[in-house]
This record gives C-alpha cells, sequence and structure tokens, in this order.
C-alpha cells in the first residue's frame, strides 16, 4: 500500500500539497476533501483540480521564461 501511495504522490500535479503549505492545513484533510466532494457532486471538483493544477504549470513556466540564466 504504501508503494501505491508513493507512486500516485510522485506523479500528482501537487495542488493538494501546495494548498496545504500555503494555507498551512493538513494534506490529507483537503485530500479528503476533493474525494469526497467528487463523489457527492458528481466530479465536478476534478475539474477544479485539474485547472488549478494547470495554472500552477502554466505559472511556473512563465517563472522560468522570466528569470533567464546568463552565462558569460
Amino acid at each position: 500500500m504504501q508503494k501505491l501511495k508513493l507512486f500516485f504522490e510522485e506523479r500528482a500535479f501537487g495542488v493538494c500539497s501546495r494548498l496545504g503549505e500555503k494555507f498551512n492545513f493538513p494534506i490529507d484533510s483537503i485530500r479528503l476533501f476533493f474525494i469526497y466532494a467528487s463523489f457527492i457532486t458528481l466530479g465536478s471538483p476534478v475539474i477544479m483540480y485539474v485547472s488549478m493544477a494547470m495554472m500552477m504549470k502554466i505559472r511556473k513556466y512563465f517563472r522560468k521564461m522570466n528569470n533567464p540564466v546568463l552565462f558569460d
């Protein structure tokens, strides 16, 4: 079970961990919220999760473009 958990944590987008760090909230609680909310609302939090993941990737891309490393 631990290997399965590590597999998904390494390949996930990191949205839950990022929210947990930013708001100083337990990551497990955020993950459970997304899971339960997905079952209750028939998957609409999945759309929110994917959109937040895309925003994180786009921000990372723009930060990388705005901060070029200059070599002499």
